[in-house]
């Protein structure tokens, strides 16, 4: 395996790219090395196979989507309340949609993990470890509710984001007066979130 480490994060991130705009089974390496603008054949000098490029993938998908630090220490200045809680998911909103490609990929990798048992195992490991992380944030910040409330604004953030990153009218004008993604995401902090 070649050990050049930035030619392999521009691999991994010409991946993300692939995957997100083409799906899974446009991911090939000669697919990524076209889309990395190098020569047929260096991808397979990086990665053992499709699935290490996979999991490759994973990796820094939620390196990619993971909150800023500073965003984070900035926004815990702030009185633990519900509207931190709706500040949180913004943050979220914003990082998924400033790294649509980015997100988009990682659903295909939920598509991919549904299919491939050698992948499910993994991608859960991670997507679970990301979820425990945000419990455990939400516990350690003193954040309103406990983990029910976080499980559902998972669950809820994780349709809104799938909705507003794939097919974005279809939300448009089902509540009136209620603007999407922002006004949507408020209804849901203020629905699930309990006031203290």
């Amino acid at each position: 395996m070649a050990g050049n480490p930035e030619r392999r994060a521009a691999l991994v991130d010409a991946g993300v790219e692939v995957l997100a705009r083409e799906g899974a089974r446009g991911l090939t390496f000669r697919a990524v090395d076209a889309e990395a603008g190098v020569p047929v054949g260096t991808a397979s000098n990086y990665f053992t196979g499709r699935a290490d490029l996979l999991r490759q993938i994973d990796t820094r998908l939620h390196t990619r989507l993971a909150p800023d630090p500073q965003v984070l220490a900035g926004l815990l200045e702030r009185p633990k309340d519900r509207s931190l809680v709706t500040a949180f998911m913004h943050d979220l909103m914003g990082r998924a949609t400033r790294d649509r490609t980015g997100y988009l990929a990682l659903l295909e990798m939920r598509l991919e993990a549904s299919r491939r048992p050698e992948l499910r195992a993994s991608f859960t490991k991670s997507v679970r470890a990301d979820l425990d992380e945000g419990l455990a944030f939400h516990r350690a910040a003193g954040l309103p509710g406990g983990d029910e409330v976080v499980t559902v604004l998972y669950l809820a953030m994780l349709g809104l984001l799938l909705e507003h990153l794939t097919l974005p009218d279809v939300l448009d004008g089902v509540l009136p007066g209620v603007t999407v993604p922002d006004g949507l995401l408020e209804r849901i902090t203020a629905t699930v979130v309990p006031e203290e």
